[in-house]
């Protein structure tokens, strides 16, 4: 929560290139079309990642799973789509990407990927 939301993009980023991520591209600000990093993942798939640095009291909601749902195939031409976010999710938005696939990342397993004892948001 130190980081400003620019610092917690290339954060991710960071993290998508130690772990074996090629063409990493920080998108993030006005306009983005919620799409904050866009990667290649080892596998050779596009994957967007939505970053949400929230403290733990907001909670990523459905409108905002909704928004990368709507982009991320059409706009960014991506395979995947992730939220990793500092907080946690609502049941609507879980319940809306479990229905869709996208992929959560809440701070748990930021925490975990981050210390490279969890997964990335692409496995």
């Amino acid at each position: 929560m130190a980081m400003t939301p620019k610092a917690f993009e290339h954060a991710l980023a960071d993290l998508c290139r130690r772990d074996g991520c090629t063409k990493v591209t920080v998108v993030g600000g006005s306009g983005d079309l919620a799409a904050d990093v866009l990667a290649t993942t080892p596998r050779g798939q596009r994957i967007l990642i939505q970053a949400k640095r929230y403290s733990l009291g907001t909670l990523v909601g459905s409108q905002d799973v909704q928004k990368v749902n709507g982009t991320y195939r059409d706009i960014h031409h991506c395979d995947l789509a992730a939220v990793v976010t500092t907080s946690a999710f609502t049941k609507p938005a879980a319940a809306f990407c479990a229905q869709t696939g996208i992929r959560m990342t809440d701070h748990r397993a930021l925490a975990q990927w981050a210390e490279g004892t969890g997964r990335p948001p692409w496995h």
